[in-house]
C-alpha cells in the first residue's frame, strides 16, 4: 500500500519510467510539480503533449522537426556538398552547438548492432545512398559514436561509398581537451595517435 494519495503515486510511477530517473528523483520531481502554480503545470503538460503530437522526422535528413522539411535542410546557407552522418537527432544538436559544421546532416536512427539484431536495413543507410544519388555530394563525414556499433556502422558506410567515388571521412577520436594522458585508456590513446595531424 502506497503512503501517497493515488494521483501522486501515479505521477511518481510515470516519472520513474523516464530514463535515468530513480525512485527518489521521481519523488522530488512529483513534489516539485505539486508545488508549482497550476498555470505552470498546465504549460508543462501542454509542452509535453505538443512535443509528442507536433514533432516528426524531416523527410530529407531524418532530424526532428515540426514541418515536412527541417530548418537545416531548407536553409540556403548550408553547404549541400557535405553530409554529416550521425546516429541520433541529439547528435545533430551536439554538432550544431560547436557552430563549425556548415553542411547537411543525415540521421541514421541507430547503429548496426548484430548482438541486438540491428542490421544495415534497420537504420537509414538506404535513404543516405538515395540522397547521395540525387545530389552532388563531395564528402560524407561519419560521426557515429566511438563504440563497437558506431565503428561497425562507419566501416559499413565507408565501404558502400568507396565504389561510388565519394570521399568518406571519420571524425577523430582521442584525448579530450583538458584531459591527462595518464588517465586515458589504451583504445582512446590509440585513436588519438591514429588521428594525429600535422601542426
Amino acid at each position: 500500500m502506497s503512503v501517497y494519495a493515488a494521483p501522486v503515486a501515479r505521477l511518481i510511477e510515470e516519472f520513474e519510467k523516464l530514463p535515468g530517473i530513480g525512485h527518489k528523483t521521481a519523488q522530488r520531481l512529483a513534489f516539485h510539480v505539486l508545488n508549482m502554480p497550476i498555470e505552470k503545470v498546465e504549460r508543462l503538460a501542454s509542452s509535453i503533449s505538443d512535443a509528442k503530437l507536433k514533432t516528426k522526422y524531416c523527410s530529407v535528413c531524418g532530424n526532428l522537426t515540426d514541418s515536412e522539411i527541417c530548418s537545416l535542410c531548407s536553409s540556403n546557407t548550408r553547404d549541400e556538398s557535405v553530409i554529416c552522418v550521425v546516429e541520433d537527432a541529439r547528435d545533430v544538436a551536439a554538432m550544431e552547438r560547436i557552430k563549425e559544421f556548415k553542411g547537411l546532416y543525415h540521421v541514421l536512427h541507430g547503429a548496426i548492432s548484430p548482438m541486438e539484431g540491428i542490421g544495415p536495413e534497420d537504420i537509414k543507410i538506404k535513404e543516405l545512398l538515395l540522397r547521395i544519388q540525387d545530389k552532388d555530394i563531395k564528402e560524407v563525414i561519419i560521426a557515429t559514436n566511438p563504440n563497437i556499433e558506431g565503428e561497425a556502422t562507419a566501416m559499413y558506410i565507408s565501404k558502400l561509398l568507396k565504389p561510388i567515388g565519394i570521399k568518406a571521412t571519420r571524425i577523430a577520436h582521442g584525448i579530450p581537451v583538458g584531459g591527462d594522458l595518464e588517465y586515458a585508456d589504451e583504445v582512446t590513446l590509440a585513436k588519438a595517435l591514429e588521428g594525429r595531424r600535422e601542426i
